[in-house]
């Protein structure tokens, strides 16, 4: 029997790391949960709206950190040396490989705590996961 290895194309690992990027600079890394938290919730997103990671990524309507006033947006530039980026970097790549599991009960929107945005205040959060609220 002939085994065939199969290898991540480029474009895997660059959304990977854009997905990364992303959940690094909205967590800073606080914890494992956080991270892997948001990750899932990209995934719901992806599975309930059809949009690709790649647009959900890029929405600076849901990732508050990809606005240039964000004081958040400087995390955007992480070096990829960074041990929390490189947590974010493993939680991105069992998501793609759809080996993580739903951590934040299939929400598919939330923000940082210390954003209260104009959508949430007329629905209740179903978790808070170390400072981040998620919502159906």
């Amino acid at each position: 029997m002939q085994l065939t290895v199969i290898h991540q194309t480029d474009e895997n690992k660059k959304i990977i790391y854009k997905i990364a990027r992303v959940v690094y600079a909205e967590t800073k890394a606080k914890s494992l949960r956080a991270v892997e938290a948001l990750t899932s919730m990209i995934q719901n997103l992806a599975t309930t709206s059809g949009f690709s990671f790649e647009q959900i990524i890029s929405d600076n309507k849901l990732f508050e950190s990809l606005n240039k006033t964000s004081t958040n947006n400087s995390f955007m530039n992480v070096k990829p040396t960074n041990k929390g980026f490189q947590m974010c970097l493993r939680v991105a790549t069992r998501m793609i490989q759809g080996s993580l599991p739903d951590c934040c009960y299939g929400a598919t929107k939330f923000h940082r705590d210390e954003i209260l945005p104009d959508w949430a205040t007329s629905i209740g959060y179903i978790a808070d996961i170390d400072g981040l609220l998620f919502y159906l």
